[in-house]
């Protein structure tokens, strides 16, 4: 069986480099478990605001990497009901992809993005009803299980993946998973009964998880690494293990994310706020730095 090591260093090893400099920006995002828009959609809740800030990145230039468990896969049979349910946020992911400007990981919720045909099939196109045809959609775009940040002149490396691979459970029995989600959690989920297997729901697990990716990066020259799967956002202080968690996009009325941009990085969060006249709007919130990323590089 393979260790939690094995499976990072796999994912490393077979990453997706991305070179970049300070005029590079990156918004990460994890963990958006896009559903349906039924009741079990905890997406929807924060389908405005996920879309408002997104819409922002794009206007201001930003590239776009969403680190795994973007489409929930689990509880839903087809990417179609979700691709139906949310299709403003899918018209503007394609925007992205469009330019060059999208950058997909797959986790454990969407481990079937691993298989290419699969992808080549569910998302190169979609039917339109307006025109009667299939049109293009994400078209050549490529999932993968670890993307590289590259910095062109300091040569230091930031390390993206999903975080499942110190999940031995969720990693190595992700069909299983499936099949309990499916049939058991997500009526129970409708009812507000969390699935006790997911490290986000619990705090047994997701320290567990933790522990072993800090291991994983200690041993690797403390490398940066930046993962979801816990939905429990972490920014380390210069010196401490560079382990970094952007969160996720299915907190109670907010998401959260990673901003790289400057050769820094941010941790922020964006969410609905009443304004004293009563309106509400959606605003940004800086939580954590910015940092310098040089600042965690160990020579």
């Amino acid at each position: 069986m393979l260790t939690t090591k094995k499976r990072l260093d796999k994912a490393y090893k077979n990453a997706k480099i991305i070179d970049f400099d300070d005029d590079s920006k990156f918004i990460l995002f994890s963990d958006c478990h896009r559903g349906d828009n039924s009741f079990a959609d905890d997406f929807a809740n924060n389908r405005n605001i996920y879309f408002h800030a997104l819409k922002h990145y794009f206007t201001q230039g930003f590239q776009y990497c969403e680190l795994g468990d973007g489409d929930e896969l689990w509880e839903n049979l087809s990417f179609e009901s979700i691709l139906n349910a949310h299709k403003n946020v899918y018209m503007l992911m394609k925007e992205f992809h469009k330019h060059n400007k999208l950058h997909m990981i797959w986790g454990n919720h969407d481990m079937v993005y691993r298989n290419s045909d699969y992808v080549k099939k569910h998302l190169s196109t979609f039917f339109d009803p307006k025109v009667g045809e299939h049109v293009e959609l994400f078209g050549d775009i490529t999932y993968h299980e670890g993307i590289i940040l590259k910095h062109d002149n300091t040569g230091q490396e930031v390390f993206l993946t999903h975080g499942h691979q110190a999940d031995w459970w969720n990693f190595l029995f992700w069909k299983w998973s499936r099949f309990m989600v499916r049939v058991l959690w997500k009526p129970l989920n409708v009812m507000g009964i969390a699935d006790p297997t997911s490290p986000a729901k619990n705090y047994k697990e997701l320290i567990k998880v933790e522990r072993r990716t800090k291991k994983w990066i200690t041993e690797n020259n403390n490398l940066v690494t930046i993962v979801g799967h816990t939905h429990r956002p972490r920014f380390p202080d210069p010196g401490d293990i560079a382990f970094f968690n952007d969160g996720s996009c299915v907190h109670p009325r907010s998401i959260t994310g990673m901003e790289i941009e400057n050769g820094e990085i941010s941790l922020i969060k964006w969410h609905i706020e009443t304004t004293d006249e009563g309106t509400l709007q959606i605003v940004r919130v800086l939580l954590e730095g910015p940092r310098k990323l040089l600042d965690y590089k160990t020579e």
